[in-house]
């Protein structure tokens, strides 16, 4: 089995806090496009740690696949707002990831 190093988690999840924040204003990426453009693809769930566990990310521009809104009560609702005061604009209960979504340059290594 191939597991990484502590030190090579370690920056990975850097590579991911970087990818949020470079997300822009009225922009919004998947959990899994993060995960990929850090170099660390099918680790969206890494994505929900970090989120979870950095303060200060701009956590609210990080979305399910195909624009979801995965918050429950509360959360979603003021995911939705601060999106909406960025000017993001959804499709029903998703955001409209056509319009929106934040395309990376290419996965980091």
């Amino acid at each position: 089995m191939n597991r990484s190093s502590p030190s090579g988690t370690l920056e990975k999840r850097e590579r991911i806090i970087r990818c949020i924040r470079s997300l822009p204003h009225g922009t919004v990426a998947s959990y899994g496009a993060v995960a990929a453009a850090a170099g660390w693809p099918g680790a969206a769930r890494q994505v929900v740690r970090v989120l979870n566990q950095v303060p200060g990310l701009p956590w609210h521009r990080v979305v399910g696949a195909g624009g979801a809104i995965k918050l429950p009560g509360e959360n979603g609702a003021e995911q939705r707002f601060r999106l909406r005061m960025e000017g993001v604009t959804f499709r029903g209960a998703r955001v409209d990831m056509a319009k929106y979504e934040h395309r990376f340059l290419r996965a980091r290594r």
